[in-house]
This record gives C-alpha cells, structure tokens and sequence, in this order.
C-alpha cells in the first residue's frame, strides 16, 4: 500500500501569510501564529508511516521547519485553490500511490490519530473528507483521482464542503466524514483557539 500526505504550506514571510488575520491583529502578530501552525503540523505529520510531500505556494525553502530527509519538497501549480489542488493529486496519482490525502497548515485542532483514521478509512471508502465549521474542509483524500471534486467552487467560501458533498454523492462515491475542525483564518478564529486552551 503505497500512501502519501500532500501538505499546502507558504513560507514564513512577514506580510505574506494569513493575511485575514493580519488585517485585524498585524503583520507581526500573524506571522507568530502562522510559525505556531506550522510548528504543530510538523509535529503531528513527521512521524505518519507514508510519504509525506509539501508543495510550497511560494518557491521551495531548505532547511526549514519541514525536514529535507522527511518531507519531499515540491512547488504548487499556479492558478486557483482547486486548480493546485487538481495538479497536486494528479501528480503524485501518476507516480502510482494508492492512497492520498491533502491537508494545509491551518488547523491547531488536527491531530495525528486523525491523520492515522483519515488514512484507514479509505481503506471502506472510496474518498475521506474533514469539515471545518467555516464551510470548508482542512483534509480531502481519495484512492483515485476525481478531478471534478477541485471543479465548479466558489474556493474559501461557506459552501466548498457541501458542493463536495454534492458531487460525491451525485457520483454515487463513498465518503468518511471525520470530525468537524476549527481553521484559524481571522482574529475570532484565533480567539475561539485561545479559550478552548484556557478551558483546558
């Protein structure tokens, strides 16, 4: 069985990452909390038993948070979230895996039995999907590639998980729904996030 894990991740530049959260709270302060997400999604990835590639929005770095003897280093397509998507899983669906999974770096909720569950379920169903309660989804994964699934979107909007679900269920394709996730995109995100750690 041949698995891999395709991470979404930009470089930690100043003014160039979540920049949701930097209208609100500033570039600096962003920045910090983009570092944080990073640091928590190589932590909960290094140790996965499957392949693990980041595809990088904003030229490849070495020597970075992703280790170059862990993570396999690639660039992202140009164009919109779904056509990047679409070029990342074809590619790697070329080079003859079997399972895939997709996620990005902006969900301090997701945790590496998540990850672990996301990858058994495809082996009962034909596709895995995590919602985030923003409307979106933080993870996608498949056994074969559905190009339409990253087709007819209306990309960071409330309404990207339910379309999914719509085609998938219009193309009669099993799905696994994992938990629903809370993304840190703006200021209440990053709020929400600091209370939930408070209350524990």
């Amino acid at each position: 069985m041949k698995q891999a894990l395709i991470i979404f991740a930009r470089n930690p530049i100043r003014g160039k990452v979540k920049t949701r959260l930097a209208a609100t709270m500033g570039e600096e302060k962003a920045l910090s909390i983009y570092c944080t997400l990073l640091e928590h999604t190589v932590k909960i990835t290094q140790q996965l038993f499957c392949d693990r590639y980041v595809f990088y929005a904003d030229g490849i770095s070495l020597n970075d948070h992703w280790l170059d003897n862990v993570y396999v280093k690639r660039n992202q397509a140009d164009g919109d979230l779904g056509t990047r998507m679409h070029h990342a899983f074809d590619t790697l669906f070329q080079e003859s895996y079997d399972q895939m999974i997709i996620i990005g770096t902006d969900c301090f909720e997701l945790t590496e039995d998540i990850l672990q569950h996301a990858f058994t379920a495809l082996q009962n169903y034909e596709t895995v999907i995590g919602p985030s309660a923003d409307g979106g989804y933080y993870l996608l994964g498949m056994r074969q590639f559905y190009p339409f699934l990253f087709e007819e979107k209306t990309w960071s909007s409330d309404t990207v998980y339910s379309s999914t679900i719509e085609q998938l269920e219009m193309h009669q394709i099993s799905y696994k729904q994992l938990p629903i996730l809370n993304d840190i995109d703006t200021e209440e995100d990053w709020k929400q996030h600091l209370s939930k750690l408070n209350d524990n």
